[in-house]
């Protein structure tokens, strides 16, 4: 390679809110309206990837995504570069300084659907900030690039970490931190199903903004309700409280939709085969008798469905009966589950008939750790 270009390649994951940030205090800053936590999937099955060279030759700085061509000029592209360049500038290195006034083109890529409410802009501006951060070979703390993230997509903050996140909204600066880490909790696993590939006909930021002006729920909220959320959330990961944790996380994601249909006009993220997810869990965990599994959703219809290992065959057996029309092994991406009989429950849940199909396919996961260098010499 030119002794004058420069090349750094990392991956960065999604996180997964249970409980949600939507709405900011501050726009331009990116400041939220309330705490959130969110759990890191493991980068082994969905993670975006970003390379990023700078030379002195060239003219102007770019962005390839998902193999379209961005703009380099975008203003959350150009905060957190602008961010990480102002470090650079003031390195106790000459060289990084130098590299500092470089141009930089950036190809990056995700391995799931893109603005589908799959935390495809958490992942992809913090493996922005941290691919950058490797490039000019800073000496930053996972916190400051945290900040760096946030200036990007406000959940990015979050992604920077690995393991059970909580995004403090009156911090100063305004970053994430860790509750615990990935190996904290090694039977809980995630269901990522997808629902659609399609992106949402209205973005995250726009349809907050349309909440924060018009929705007297997501005011009450923020008043009343997610302060208490939040600390009762904490116990339940640190307890390893499965039941209250799943109980928790339902209950902020429909309290979510709710404030997207009690915003005006309404936001409908979620569509019929969400529905029919939702209605599934808590039937299956009728059956139970206990709280087996639980389900988020971001902005979007894709379903995150959390469980325990012990819970994964049986459940998973259940679900690609009613939604699945494909092979197991294709329905199934990751840690393809073993599949048991699921006549008996299947009978007691009565599905219609007309949901095979609804789901394309589902990533079977674990909670993760954060970011990390893929460079050979990295």
């Amino acid at each position: 390679m030119d002794c004058k270009i420069r090349s750094s390649t990392c991956i960065a994951p999604i996180n997964i809110a249970v409980i949600k940030y939507w709405g900011k205090s501050d726009e331009e800053q990116i400041i939220p309206l309330n705490d959130s936590i969110s759990i890191t999937l493991d980068t082994d099955y969905m993670f975006t990837k970003t390379t990023a060279t700078i030379s002195p030759e060239f003219t102007q700085d770019s962005i390839v995504l998902n193999n379209e061509q961005g703009s380099g000029d975008g203003v959350r592209f150009q905060n957190c570069l602008s961010e990480v360049r102002k470090l650079a500038a003031s390195s106790k290195h000459a060289s990084t300084v130098e590299k500092s006034t470089w141009k930089v083109a950036i190809v990056s890529e995700n391995n799931f659907p893109t603005k589908a409410g799959l935390a495809s802009s958490a992942s992809g501006y913090a493996c922005l900030v941290f691919t950058l951060a490797q490039l000019y070979e800073l000496e930053s703390h996972q916190s400051e690039l945290s900040a760096l993230a946030r200036r990007g997509s406000g959940s990015a903050c979050r992604s920077l970490f690995g393991g059970f996140v909580r995004w403090f909204h009156d911090s100063q600066p305004c970053i994430a931190r860790p509750i615990a880490e990935a190996e904290h909790w090694p039977e809980l696993r995630c269901l990522v199903a997808v629902v659609s590939n399609t992106s949402k006909s209205v973005g995250s930021t726009e349809g907050m903004r349309r909440s924060a002006e018009t929705s007297k729920l997501l005011e009450h909220r923020v008043k009343h309700v997610v302060r208490d959320r939040i600390e009762d959330m904490k116990m339940a990961i640190l307890e390893k409280n499965f039941v209250k944790f799943a109980e928790i996380t339902m209950q902020d994601s429909n309290q979510f939709h709710a404030i997207c249909l009690d915003t005006y006009p309404p936001l409908f993220y979620m569509n019929s085969t969400s529905q029919a997810i939702i209605q599934l869990v808590h039937r299956y965990n009728q059956i139970r008798q206990s709280v087996k599994v639980a389900y988020t959703f971001d902005a979007g219809p894709n379903a995150v469905l959390f469980l325990e290992q012990g819970e994964i065959s049986r459940f998973a057996s259940v679900f690609y009966s009613v939604f699945g029309s494909t092979p197991h092994d294709k329905f199934f991406r990751g840690k393809v589950p073993d599949l048991v009989d699921p006549t008996e429950d299947v009978a007691s849940l009565v599905p219609e008939k007309a949901l095979k199909g609804q789901v394309q396919y589902t990533i079977v996961c674990n909670v993760g750790q954060g970011p990390k260098n893929i460079d050979p010499t990295g």
